[in-house]
């Protein structure tokens, strides 16, 4: 069974920086595309509804939200496969649950979103 494994959360700071870490679990045939989202106030579970913090294409393409743009960096090992998230200077405003996604394909060709179980970033004083 194919799970997302996120590691890396906890609190810091004002200016602090945190790397969140997001690994497959379970034998893929391809990754199309990999993300981190959030929520500051946790509702429900993970989903697109979330504030999309970056997204990294197949092709290596990252795009951020503007809050983030400078600050936050989004990187990936293939070969793992896992999917980083470099937070630097954070915030109180960053403060939330993120979760990583990847939209994977089976062994069967079946495309599907996979979330992780969300990690708990507090930025505090």
């Amino acid at each position: 069974q194919v799970q997302l494994v996120e590691s890396g959360g906890g609190s810091v700071r004002p200016g602090g920086s945190l790397r969140l870490s997001c690994e497959v679990s379970g034998s893929i045939f391809a990754i199309n595309g990999m993300g981190w989202y959030r929520q500051a106030r946790p509702r429900q579970a993970p989903g697109k509804q979330d504030e999309l913090v970056a997204l990294l294409t197949h092709g290596g393409d990252a795009t951020y939200a503007d809050s983030v743009k400078g600050r936050f960096t989004i990187s990936r090992d293939i070969a793992k496969p896992t999917v980083y998230l470099q937070m630097d200077s954070l915030k109180t405003e960053d403060t939330a649950v993120y979760s990583c996604y990847m939209q994977l394909v089976e062994y069967s060709m079946h495309v599907r979103d996979y979330w992780g179980q969300g990690t708990q970033v507090t930025v505090s004083s």
